[in-house]
């Protein structure tokens, strides 16, 4: 009986051992890979992710619409219905070229204003 108190109390010591040796790992890992980024740096990925995929979605989005308002421009025997399409078709285009426009605006202008000084 002793023994196997001795024994379930060398699991223990050994277990809680390997848990604080990770641990200790893991701080050491993190504070290493967080010098190597900011978190500026970190911003700007989720950032480019974000308007990468929103250009996408906004893309077929984009598509879908206008040949919606292409359909209906064309098979409609109502001028106000044309017009309407017309407009939507205009509107579509402008939103997807101002998206689309974005990420060059930021592209061009970041460099300009990079580490808080600006250099114009």
């Amino acid at each position: 009986m002793q023994a196997e108190k001795q024994k379930g109390a060398w699991i223990k010591i050994v277990y809680w051992s390997l848990v604080f040796a990770f641990m200790a790992i893991l701080v050491c890992m993190q504070t290493t890979f967080a010098a190597t980024e900011t978190m500026w740096d970190r911003f700007e990925t989720v950032m480019n992710d974000f308007y990468y995929k929103l250009l996408g979605i906004s893309t077929i989005i984009a598509v879908a619409m206008a040949a919606v308002a292409l359909v209906v421009r064309m098979v409609s025997r109502n001028q106000k219905a044309v017009d309407e399409a017309s407009a939507w078709l205009k509107r579509i285009l402008i939103t997807w070229v101002i998206l689309n426009s974005l990420g060059l605006i930021v592209a061009y202008v970041q460099p300009l204003i990079a580490g808080g000084n600006y250099v114009g």
